[in-house]
C-alpha cells in the first residue's frame, strides 16, 4: 500500500465514528489532487499537496478537546503538532512534514498565499466547504473572485456553482 493510502486509513481511524469529517477530508484530498494534477505540479509538490489535504483538519479534535471549539484559528494552532506526530510515526521525511505542518497551520488564513501548494489546499477546502455549508451562488462568486487563482480550481468552481 502506498504512503498516501496508509495516511488516509490512519486519518479514517483518527476520525473514527465521525463520518462527516472523514467525508470532508476525502473530498478535499480529491479536489486537491485534481487541481494539482491540472496545474502540472512537480511530483514532490504534488505529494505535499495531497498529504496536506488529507491532514488539513487534524487540529479539530485537539481543539475541541482543549477549548470546546473547532474554529479555524484553533485548528491552525493545534493542527501542526497532531500532523507532525502522525506523519513522523508513519515515516514521512522531515522536509515533507515541515511543509505540511506549515500548510496545516495556515489553511484558514487567506491572505499572503504565496505558493502553489498553499493556494491549491485553500481552493480545494473552499470547494468542499461552499457545498457542505450550503452557501449560495453569491458566496461562491465572492470566493471565486477573491480566493481562486489556479486555472483548474477556477474552472471547477465556475462549473460546480454555475458562476
Amino acid at each position: 500500500m502506498n504512503s498516501l493510502n496508509t495516511l488516509t486509513l490512519h486519518m479514517i481511524k483518527y476520525y473514527e465514528n465521525d463520518p462527516k469529517r472523514i467525508q470532508h477530508f476525502i473530498k478535499v484530498h480529491s479536489f486537491a489532487k485534481l487541481i494539482a494534477e491540472g496545474e502540472a505540479l512537480d511530483p514532490e509538490t504534488q505529494f505535499i499537496v495531497e498529504i496536506a489535504a488529507i491532514v488539513h483538519d487534524i487540529g479539530i479534535k485537539p481543539a475541541e478537546e482543549k477549548y470546546g471549539s473547532s474554529n479555524g484559528e484553533l485548528q491552525e494552532i493545534e493542527g501542526p503538532f497532531a500532523a507532525r506526530k502522525m506523519l513522523s510515526e508513519l515515516g514521512f521525511e522531515e522536509s515533507v512534514i515541515k511543509r505540511v505542518c506549515y500548510l496545516v497551520a495556515h489553511h484558514h488564513t487567506y491572505v499572503d498565499i504565496d505558493t502553489v501548494d498553499y493556494q491549491i489546499l485553500v481552493e480545494a477546502d473552499f470547494l468542499v466547504n461552499l457545498y457542505e455549508d450550503g452557501l449560495n451562488k453569491k458566496a461562491a462568486l465572492t470566493a471565486y473572485d477573491k480566493i481562486f487563482k489556479t486555472d483548474c480550481g477556477k474552472r471547477i468552481c465556475h462549473t460546480m456553482f454555475c458562476i
